[in-house]
């Protein structure tokens, strides 16, 4: 392999040592922590600050507000993924990161809002810890068998424009997806997560820890934005 592209942008983690590749393991993992415990705080800023409401209703003003706020999401999403992914600057990576984490908890805060006013912060409890439980066992079956799950990519790329057409058909026309557009809303999170773990141990360089960590966390979030509509959606 050529030792200029290796300096550059890092050797392949499957092509590397084992211990190469267990450092690269743990800095992912390490990252994602981290980001999760960022979006954590920034939630409860946000959810404990006066502008909190009136945050939720100007992105909730109208089915063209929700709509404005998803394609502005997708759009910083789209940058934030680019940035982590740099293959000529870590600071930019992390910038990345950074971005996407903050978005997320934008993203979030009607969701959060509406939840802990009707049903109190332990239900976001009850949802975490089943989303933490889901990613952490799909982390080890990816981990634990080292199973290639690439073939997953064109399901999830067709599932993906599916989703995302039926969401935006049913804010224009506003009707409620119901709970068994969640439940396949967190399957569709589930095979993300496996897709995007074994890209850790297949498909990524050395040097992309942040942009590991950063699917992976979207993937987090995806799962627990379903899990908290299925209960809240339950209990309503």
């Amino acid at each position: 392999m050529n030792t200029t592209f290796e300096n550059s942008y890092g050797q392949s983690v499957a092509e590397s040592s084992a211990e190469v590749r267990a450092s690269f393991i743990r800095k992912t993992y390490a990252h994602l922590a981290l980001a999760l415990f960022a979006f954590v705080v920034l939630e409860a800023g946000l959810l404990s600050s006066p502008l909190a409401e009136t945050i939720t209703a100007t992105m909730l003003g109208g089915k063209w507000s929700w709509l404005i706020v998803m394609a502005a999401f997708m759009g910083v999403s789209s940058l934030a993924n680019w940035w982590a992914s740099s293959q000529t600057s870590s600071a930019m990576q992390y910038v990345g990161l950074v971005l996407y984490v903050v978005a997320e908890a934008f993203i979030f805060l009607p969701l959060m809002f509406i939840s802990a006013r009707s049903f109190g912060p332990s239900v976001f409890v009850t949802a975490g810890g089943l989303t933490l439980f889901l990613f952490v066992a799909l982390s080890a079956v990816v981990l634990l068998t080292k199973k290639d799950f690439s073939f997953l990519a064109p399901i999830l790329v067709i599932g993906g424009i599916l989703s995302l057409g039926f969401i935006v058909v049913s804010v224009i026309f506003g009707f409620s997806l119901g709970g068994l557009f969640s439940l396949a809303m967190v399957v569709f999170a589930a095979g993300s997560i496996l897709y995007n773990t074994s890209n850790v141990l297949h498909t990524y360089n050395t040097n992309q820890h942040v942009a590991a960590s950063l699917t992976l966390f979207a993937g987090i979030a995806l799962m627990f934005w379903y899990i908290l509509r299925i209960f809240t959606g339950s209990r309503n």
